[in-house]
């Protein structure tokens, strides 16, 4: 899981990007509301802690531009204001959670495992189904009724954003800064060389969906037509 912390107290920002780290959790920082809300367009994090009193754009309005665009990452808000109107603020802007400063780490997880969970029942319920194929979050499969074919984490990963994002381009540089990160040293060319083998293993299982190239865009599922 890969999230994003956008926090303008350094200290509290390292603080909580160490936590997430210690719960096998990629994380990414950012120090200001314009910053946060660039990252958050992505659509590449699974949850984002967001502070509301943030330099250049205050986290009320990243929120605001983050639902906008339709994106519905979980979004965990902190602020040091207490008030009743500030949370509900907040919550009807958009946000899942909320922690007044300061708070204890050990309560951010628990509320950051609680939200990944919630949110994986709804991806395995409704999401990870396209067709006639579905991804088996447990085993690494890809299936089609009975049959199964095993992935490997990159092609289990890469296959997974396609779908949660089926009728949308997903660009190559999304894709690598998921998977292998921001600061990865990875070309366009290994992207393309698991998408190669993906459409093997969806011809493999004579799937109805592929994988199609979006020229200048990037990827995205399809179903055949006479399927």
């Amino acid at each position: 899981m890969r999230i994003l912390i956008v926090e303008d107290e350094k200290d509290l920002a390292m603080i909580l990007c160490e936590a997430v780290k210690m719960e096998g959790y990629y994380a990414d920082v950012a120090y200001n509301g314009t910053d946060g809300l660039y990252n958050a367009l992505s659509g590449i994090y699974d949850l984002i802690i967001l502070d509301i009193m943030l330099p250049e754009m205050d986290g009320i309005k990243v929120l605001s531009e983050i639902r906008k665009n339709n994106i519905d990452t979980p979004v965990i808000m902190l602020t040091a204001k207490s008030t009743i109107q500030d949370r509900v603020k907040g919550l009807d802007t958009g946000a899942d959670d909320y922690l007044t400063k300061p708070f204890d780490i050990t309560e951010l997880m628990a509320r950051i495992r609680a939200l990944s969970r919630r949110r994986e029942k709804v991806i395995v319920d409704e999401r990870m189904k396209y067709g006639n194929i579905f991804l088996d979050r447990e085993t690494y499969e890809l299936c089609r009724e009975e049959q199964r074919i095993k992935l490997t984490k990159k092609e289990y990963d890469i296959m997974e954003i396609l779908m949660l994002n089926k009728g949308k381009a997903v660009p190559k540089e999304n894709l690598i800064t998921k998977i292998w990160g921001y600061d990865a040293d990875v070309e366009f060319n290994s992207v393309e060389v698991y998408v190669s083998f993906l459409r093997k293993k969806l011809n493999l299982l004579e799937s109805s969906v592929y994988i199609d190239t979006i020229r200048n865009k990037g990827y995205t599922i399809k179903e055949k037509q006479n399927a």
